[in-house]
């Protein structure tokens, strides 16, 4: 039944018009353009590297989520209704392998799957053909999270989701982290680190019933992730990059009180504020206090009867 249904339905888009039409986005928040603003296809390809033909076919992709529209004789244009960063990125329809991957990962999370997985285990779980599988599991190996192990095996990366390994993520991130901001040439995105201020302040303003702990933990993860990608040393960023890949999955969160939620979003502004500013080692001071004060609020290993503090989940530190 699932075979014959991938049949009929429609075609999914190619992997490089994905990754094209997301690199586009990346454009777009970076240059901090507005709604309804032109999206011309030759500035775009040549920015991109690419013809003009895949730009067409991205923009096709982004205009097909609402996020651009397609004007007869003038192009393309970002749609009238954005509101804020978070609607720059859509959830755009997967590849075959992309798909996989997911499906894969969401299964390992939820501990449908074991540790140690095998290709022909794979396709016949998800009714693939084994170069998707290789595809999907190399994309997953590209973020980390999963390695090849001899012969057909691939092992998964440990998962963030219990009080001892979220213990664990704390303690390692405070070792790399903060060095990621004071070792030399720590470059700050100030395009994403604008964006992300604004959104920040935007959901600090939110009355206490409105706050969203899953926009939150979005906001957090690009918080963090603009420390990775700023990294100079490129071992080091790419550790980073890929232990929060490992912190956007099922279970890999924890239960934070409104007043720490709150909390979070005025100390990341505050680090924002000084590396905008170029004071990186204030700001590695207070990334460490921070994540000492997100850590304190989880079950820790050794007082396992403590139970969540109550109300909104979020991705914390």
């Amino acid at each position: 039944m699932e075979t014959s249904e991938r049949r009929t339905s429609t075609p999914r888009p190619r992997q490089n018009h994905l990754d094209l039409a997301r690199r586009i986005l990346d454009l777009v928040r970076d240059r901090a353009l507005g709604p309804g603003a032109h999206l011309p296809e030759q500035l775009l390809a040549s920015q991109c590297n690419v013809s003009r033909t895949p730009v067409r076919a991205a923009l096709k992709l982004l205009a097909d989520q609402g996020v651009a529209v397609h004007e007869p004789g003038r192009g393309y244009r970002l749609s009238d209704d954005l509101v804020g960063a978070s609607a720059l990125f859509p959830r755009l329809p997967g590849a075959a392998e992309e798909d996989l991957a997911g499906r894969i990962i969401r299964d390992r999370a939820a501990r449908r799957l074991d540790e140690a997985i095998t290709v022909g285990e794979v396709a016949r779980r998800y009714q693939s053909d084994r170069r998707t599988v290789l595809k999907a599991l190399g994309a997953l190996a590209d973020d980390g999270l999963v390695s090849r192990a001899p012969g057909q095996s691939w092992v998964f990366a440990h998962l963030p989701d219990s009080p001892e390994s979220q213990s664990d993520s704390i303690e390692y991130r405070l070792v790399l982290e903060p060095a990621a901001l004071v070792l030399p040439g720590f470059a700050l995105d100030h395009d994403r680190s604008a964006a992300l201020r604004r959104e920040l302040v935007a959901l600090l303003a939110e009355p206490d019933e409105r706050l969203d702990g899953g926009r939150f933990g979005r906001l957090d993860l690009e918080f963090h992730m603009l420390i990775a990608r700023g990294a100079a040393n490129r071992y080091l960023s790419e550790a980073l990059a890929a232990h929060h890949r490992l912190r956007e999955l099922p279970g890999a969160t924890a239960r934070v009180s409104v007043v720490r939620l709150r909390q979070s979003i005025q100390e990341h502004l505050q680090i924002i504020d000084h590396m905008e500013v170029g004071q990186f080692a204030v700001a590695a001071d207070l990334l460490r206090v921070h994540l000492r004060l997100s850590g304190s609020q989880r079950p820790r290993a050794a007082n396992r009867g403590a139970p969540p503090l109550a109300a909104t989940p979020r991705r914390g530190g």
